[in-house]
């Protein structure tokens, strides 16, 4: 019986192996690919965009001829999913598990469901801090990924920073300016796929709000809050977030 085909999309500053635990948590009866994305891991030397990303993934599912695939993006890999989809549709894509993201970064207004506290001004100021001071920008991005400071069980903050500290900050900076220019709220109104929409109940980046509006807005959403997770809830809580994952895949 063939095995069921899943590509798993990393985060921004982070790269495929984060997903090396989920992966061993998975039955038999999934074949599991977690690529580096451009700007990351083995694919650094490569100019990073949400386009060219989307175009790897495009091409790696050609290339490998993978069909009826489940998609989970975490965070920058929901939104290389999202580009993915817009550029070259959703034939091959059985569904999509989207994981502490929102499609819109900057709030406003009208836009409560961007990254918290974090309107267009305050946007350019991070940049700003980013170009200005990365290693100290790292200590946040690293600090904010989890619940609790420590943290998650086998992957701790230490090696989230070393992971970080690992990437050529001037891409790193490309990418997050890509996912400042995002804007995904038309598409996921018109998504062709199933949507989970998932969260850490306990994010310090994005509000629980933003994968209700996902749920409520996708044609065939809905939604999972991790309630004992920050930003990264396939870490925080592994067993949980594996279980979650096979039902979903389970019902496409």
């Amino acid at each position: 019986m063939p095995r069921r085909p899943v590509v798993l999309l990393h985060g921004w500053t982070m790269r495929g192996s984060i997903f090396d635990d989920l992966i061993a948590r998975l039955p038999a009866g999934f074949d599991c690919h977690a690529p580096d994305l451009p700007g990351h891991g083995e694919e650094a030397a490569v100019e990073p965009s949400l386009e060219a990303a989307a175009q790897m993934l495009a091409d790696l599912l050609e290339a490998q001829d993978l069909r009826d695939v489940v998609l989970v993006g975490w965070s920058m890999g929901a939104a290389v999913a999202w580009q993915s989809i817009e550029q070259f549709g959703a034939d091959r894509i059985a569904g999509l598990m989207t994981v502490d993201m929102s499609p819109k970064l900057g709030c406003n207004a009208d836009w409560p469901h961007g990254l918290i506290d974090q309107g267009e001004s305050d946007l350019t100021a991070t940049t700003e801090r980013m170009i200005s001071d990365w290693p100290g920008m790292t200590e946040a991005i690293a600090t904010t990924m989890f619940a609790r400071r420590e943290g998650a069980p086998g992957y701790g903050r230490q090696e989230a920073l070393d992971q970080i500290l690992a990437n050529d900050p001037a891409k790193m900076i490309a990418m997050w300016e890509a996912l400042v220019r995002m804007d995904k709220t038309e598409l996921i109104g018109n998504l062709p796929c199933p949507l989970l929409a998932s969260c850490g109940a306990r994010s310090r980046v994005y509000p629980k709000s933003a994968a209700e509006w996902l749920a409520a807005t996708a044609p065939r959403g809905r939604m999972h809050a991790f309630e004992n997770s920050g930003h990264s809830p396939h870490l925080e809580e592994p067993e949980a977030f594996a279980k979650t994952f096979v039902a979903f895949a389970g019902s496409l």
